[in-house]
């Protein structure tokens, strides 16, 4: 068994190491029922702290493996991550719904399910993995555990009084904590593009890395390390759909390669830097901008307070944050206006509070969401315009 304190340690480590190679895919059916039985508990009660979110990884009694063809709960709670404002939302677009409140992803060498149980826990199965303790670490890390989601909104809730309410019907929309090359080459997909069109280019790269299984009917990958994507033709990426974008990552690669400590390594040290040097750098590479960078900052390099400005985070903005900029029209160097404005309100995890008011801006959840939230937004806009 593995102790907390040596399970935390164990996870920092982990998060330096580099990609390992895995062994002979295999292909694997999540289990039918969930298994209900307590797996690292963890008390998220304790005193608040204003100035950094406890890390509810902390305090908790030793980590124990359940048989195979189980559920494995995480025992952290709806509250913490709710599977479905998480995924699907625009982080990532390489987990798939692979069954009812069930989504199926690859993490480094890990092929992974989570599903919501019915008690509102997560439980989670590999699928394949050489080391079942290495790819418990690389999921808790993936999924940004060692930050309580519940701690940082009891603040936002205190800020913001619409916050507040929105939390109450969207809680568990988690920002999560994703390999950087992966979370770079995805939003350079993401430019100016929908989700199936971003979804199916990142679909043909990522088949360009080793298989590892076939769960709910899809195909999964490890992601191509960069030597490997380096060998795919601009000529090859047009003719896949990517058009211009084709261009960009062909050009991001090729500067990766030539970093003199390695583009993974590269990528790895921009967690050190502020979140300007981060994004200055970021915008070094071919096709990179500030939306994007933002996107890779706050998704992949611990940015929290990373806010990336679109058409629809500047409405939302204007509507709530700037109402004086309301009609204004949107251009680039409004963006830190923006960000700012944001950060002002929410503090130094702006960027988990923007994910959750972009979330509530989604068809899918509007139509979920009481009418008196869609009524609110159209006064505003209307008081707005009339001033």
């Amino acid at each position: 068994m593995l102790q907390s304190n040596q399970f935390v340690a164990s996870l920092t480590k982990l998060r330096i190491m580099k990609r390992k190679t895995s062994s002979q895919p295999a292909s694997s059916t999540p289990p039918s029922s969930p298994h209900q039985s307590p797996h690292f508990p963890v008390k998220l009660n304790s005193i608040f702290d204003s100035k950094k979110p406890k890390n509810i990884l902390k305090n908790s009694p030793a980590i124990t493996t359940k048989a195979s063809g189980e559920w494995v709960p995480l025992s952290i709670g709806k509250s913490e991550l709710y599977l479905p404002l998480t995924f699907p939302t625009g982080q990532t677009f390489r987990w798939k719904e692979t069954g009812p409140l069930q989504y199926t992803g690859v993490i480094g060498p890990h092929l992974v399910s989570l599903k919501q149980l019915e008690n509102g826990d997560v439980g989670y199965h590999f699928h394949h993995t050489e080391c079942e303790e290495s790819a418990r670490l690389a999921l808790f890390d993936f999924l940004n555990l060692g930050i309580s989601l519940s701690e940082i909104w009891e603040e936002f809730k205190v800020s913001d009084l619409r916050f507040c309410e929105l939390a109450s019907y969207l809680e568990g929309a988690r920002v999560l904590r994703q390999d950087p090359l992966e979370c770079l080459i995805q939003f350079l997909c993401s430019s100016n593009n929908n989700i199936g069109r971003i979804t199916k280019m990142v679909n043909f790269l990522s088949s360009l890395g080793k298989y590892l299984g076939n769960v709910g009917g899809y195909d999964f990958h490890e992601f191509p390390e960069i030597n490997r994507l380096a060998m795919v033709s601009e000529t090859e990426l047009r003719e896949a759909g990517f058009g211009y974008r084709a261009k960009y990552i062909i050009g991001t690669v090729e500067a990766l390669q030539s970093k003199p400590s390695g583009g993974l390594q590269w990528l790895a040290a921009l967690r050190k830097l502020n979140l300007e040097e981060a994004v200055d750098a970021l915008a070094s590479l071919p096709g990179v901008g500030p939306k994007v960078a933002a996107c890779i900052a706050l998704f992949s390099l611990d940015q929290h307070h990373a806010i990336p400005v679109d058409t629809h985070v500047w409405q939302i903005a204007t509507q709530y944050l700037i109402p004086e900029l309301s009609g204004t029209r949107f251009t680039p160097k409004l963006c830190s206006r923006v960000a700012d404005a944001f950060v002002c309100k929410y503090g130094k995890y702006a960027g988990w509070a923007q994910t959750l008011l972009f979330i509530a801006e989604l068809p899918s959840q509007k139509a979920i969401l009481p009418s008196r939230f869609c009524d609110a937004e159209k006064g505003n806009v209307a008081t707005a315009r009339q001033e």
